[in-house]
């Protein structure tokens, strides 16, 4: 049996762990500018209709009391960090898939724990008890049917498919429910006229692919009860990215250089705290009509040099034609190697100590960061004029 546990409403329910007076409250975590969007809204908030991606100024039309926080992603890794240390005490065989959710392959461990229920229930008192949140928990035999079932009772939830009952609720699932089954592929069985995944059953899985491609095999699978996926411990990490929705869509290359160049510093700063180098550096730009870009160059040297990153994505943004302005910009490093793996020298020694000078600077900064906040020092050209001053 496989465990899918999901924490409830987790940004916003962190908010109210740490500010108890807001408890209570229809609560969101996001930015409040006009064009900010909801990255989470609280159960209190739901109620009005409020979701996940919903525009900011919608949001508040459908609630003139909410109350907007703007998220600390910090913070929330450190409670991630708590809630995923209270899983390993349960099996060696956790896989994470994103900072408020994880799977757990239950596997042997009936003798210290019991039954799976009994031991999704301990898992959820632990939880509650060691960081003073809620939890969902799925329990069934297969994986994609243990994160549906983490989602049928929400809030605080515990729901079990067992193979006894695991055709019946493959038969009566809506298919919009199935992880991997998105808008188009909704649509396309739609004029299947295929509800339910019981109802995929009925089609050929020739004609599945010739509708939804690949997905199509995978889908009859599922529908017949069969899901080879296991919980797979650790992921290695692939590729570390940020970006950013500006505040006004623009055409001013300075301005999205200026973004390029904090970004390119926190992922920068990602990299060395994890022990990464980069092989390849992504710009990222998404114009006023929504249409996405990107562009990549391998390095010839992998680096964690926040310089190097920068250098590299506004060489990308040069070569970029703006013919419609950007909405959002992102810059994002992949192809990693851990930081020990043995690399080429520079052939031209000046070009290398350039960078090892710049490495320097980079962990100075990062030391600094650490010990007194991100606010405790930045380049120059990140400060608004105002901060400006010369002696």
């Amino acid at each position: 049996m496989i465990l899918h546990i999901d924490m409830d409403a987790f940004f916003a329910s962190v908010e109210h762990l740490d500010h108890p007076e807001l408890k209570g409250k229809a609560l969101v975590v996001g930015g409040d500018s006009g064009r900010g969007v909801v990255a989470a809204a609280s159960y209190e908030a739901r109620r009005y209709g409020i979701h996940s991606a919903m525009p900011m100024f919608m949001a508040k039309q459908r609630c003139p009391r909410l109350v907007i926080v703007p998220p600390r992603k910090d913070r929330y890794s450190e409670v991630s960090r708590s809630v995923m240390a209270i899983l390993h005490r349960y099996s060696p065989i956790v896989e994470q898939v994103s900072i408020d959710e994880a799977y757990l392959d239950a596997a042997g461990c009936g003798r210290l724990f019991g039954h799976p229920r009994a031991m999704a229930s301990a898992i959820k008192t632990d939880i509650l008890n060691r960081v003073a949140l809620t939890c969902s928990i799925g329990i069934a035999p297969l994986k994609f049917l243990a994160k549906i079932a983490s989602d049928m009772h929400k809030p605080d939830g515990l729901t079990v498919i067992t193979r006894e009952t695991l055709s019946d609720v493959i038969a009566s699932l809506p298919v919009e429910k199935v992880p991997g089954v998105g808008r188009h592929a909704h649509e396309q069985l739609r004029r299947m006229g295929v509800a339910t995944l019981g109802e995929v059953r009925k089609i050929r899985p020739s004609v599945l692919v010739e509708r939804l491609g690949k997905f199509g095999h995978r889908l009859s699978d599922l529908a017949h009860g069969r899901d080879e996926s296991t919980v797979i411990p650790h992921s290695p990490t692939k590729s570390i990215s940020t970006e950013r929705t500006l505040s006004a869509d623009t055409r001013d290359r300075e301005q999205l250089k200026q973004h390029l160049l904090a970004q390119s510093q926190e992922v920068g700063r990602q990299l060395r705290r994890q022990g990464f180098l980069a092989r390849t550096i992504t710009l990222k730009l998404k114009n006023t009509d929504f249409k996405q870009m990107t562009r990549s160059v391998t390095l010839d040297h992998p680096s964690q040099s926040s310089e190097t990153l920068y250098r590299t994505a506004e060489s990308l943004l040069a070569r970029q034609a703006l013919d419609r302005a950007v909405r959002l910009i992102g810059v994002g490093a992949s192809g990693l190697i851990a930081d020990t793996t043995p690399r080429q020298a520079c052939l031209f020694p000046g070009m290398g100590r350039k960078e090892n000078g710049w490495n320097k600077v980079d962990r100075a900064v990062d030391q600094i960061a650490e010990r007194f906040g991100r606010s405790a020092v930045h380049r120059g050209s990140l400060s608004p004029p105002d901060d400006l001053s010369m002696d």
